[in-house]
This record gives C-alpha cells, structure tokens and sequence, in this order.
C-alpha cells in the first residue's frame, strides 16, 4: 500500500503484536490488522457462524483496537513520514502503564471491553494525541460536519466536533475496545451467548499493558484498515 496516498489515517491503541491480548482480539473479530490475514473466529454456542461473523463486521474493517485520534484525511501540507516523526516524539514524552482491568460491556448498544477503575492515564494519552497531533488532519468539511450531526450531539459535543474534527474527545472520551456492532437485530439469547463468549475470551488473560501508539491507514474510501507502525511509549 502507498501510505502517501491513503485516503484517511487513525491513531489506535492496540495490545502489542504477537501479545495474547493481540491474539484474541484478532481471532474474535477474524482478521489481524497487522497482516491482512483472515483468521478462524471462536464459535459461539447457539450462533450460526455466519451471523457472529456478520455482527463483527464493523469493528474487524478498523481492526482490533481502541481510538486515540478518530479517522482523519491527511492535510495537503503534511505527510505521513512527517506524522510518524511527530508521532515519535510523542511516545517519548508518554509513559507506558498497565490498563486497569477491561469487562465486557454493551454500553451503546454494542459489545466492548472498557476499563474498571482509574482511566486517568488512559484519558491523558488520547487526549494528547488529539491535540498535539490534530494539525495533521486536514480540517472538517461541512458534508463531514452534517454527517457526525446525523447523531445528536450535546452543545458540548458539537463544539468539540467543530474543534477538534469529532465530538467524543477530552472530557467525552470513553476508550473501549469494540467486540461487536450494533446489537438491534440480534434476540437477547444471542446477545448473552455474546457477552459470555467474550468474558470467557478476554476476562482471564492477565493485565493487559499500554505500551505503543499505533498508526493505522484505510487505503481507499471503505477499504479495510491496516497497521502501519507501532510507536514505542517511554518507560
């Protein structure tokens, strides 16, 4: 893939590769971002195979990870060799922690793991990447703007939105990592199936480390999401 010309770039966090937190999440969702490779999902007691793989295909086309900085095009001014830098930079200044513990949630209507406990650390990371690396993305266009806006947005949240190009940043940021899409046309049966397969996957694996800042790339417009390069937080 010609990095320079993809159409729309995200900053993830991601579990280190190669990691079992990396490993289970790329088999839940089918695919390892990492790779492009397809990959056997778990089965899920009393769900067709068909129908698990169709309520994670949102979240496997942006790949396993939760959001730091939301997708944005490249300003014309920038490139990615000159975001990767700044990237480096940044991951210099931040430190590496552990998460606290991640449960299975279905806040939003979805299923996704979102920490327990102090996410202070978390929201100072992402809060960061929003505003150190926001002069990379290129401005918010009105169609983009009407788009978000389809969502009702908070007095609040449409400012951030007009700010910093999408309204749940800083103090409406919630880091969770997406299991699923939308549950609306899924029976309660399969929603709890869902929810105890996804204890069962995430729930036992130890502590999960907070350790890179990703740099992730949508070659084309609906295109899959690929990593591109891992950046090295300090300590």
């Amino acid at each position: 893939m010609k990095t320079e010309f993809a159409y729309r770039y995200a900053i993830y966090f991601i579990p280190a590769l190669h990691s079992e937190w990396w490993a289970a999440g790329c088999h839940w969702l089918g695919r390892c971002a990492a790779t492009g490779q397809t990959l056997k999902q778990p089965l899920i007691a009393g769900m067709d195979v068909q129908q698990f793989r169709l309520v994670t295909q949102e979240p496997r086309r942006y790949g396993w990870h939760a959001t730091l900085k939301a997708p944005f095009e490249l300003s014309p001014d920038a490139s990615v060799a000159s975001l990767l830098l700044a990237m480096q930079d940044l991951a210099q200044e931040l430190p590496a922690f552990d998460l606290p513990p991640l449960q299975v949630s279905t806040e939003g209507g979805f299923i996704s793991l979102r920490p327990v406990g102090d996410a202070s650390a978390i929201a100072s990371t992402a809060a960061a990447c929003v505003t150190r690396l926001h002069g990379f993305a290129q401005p918010l266009s009105p169609a983009d703007g009407a788009r978000r806006r389809q969502t009702p947005l908070t007095p609040a949240q449409d400012q951030l939105l007009v700010q910093w190009g999408y309204p749940w940043v800083l103090d409406e940021y919630q880091f969770h990592l997406s299991l699923t899409g939308p549950l609306r046309s899924i029976s309660d049966v399969d929603r709890q199936a869902l929810v105890q397969a996804a204890q069962m996957q995430f729930e036992t694996l130890p502590i999960c480390r907070f350790t890179h800042i990703a740099l992730f790339a949508e070659p084309v417009k609906g295109a899959d999401f690929q990593w591109l390069q891992s950046l090295e937080l300090r300590g």
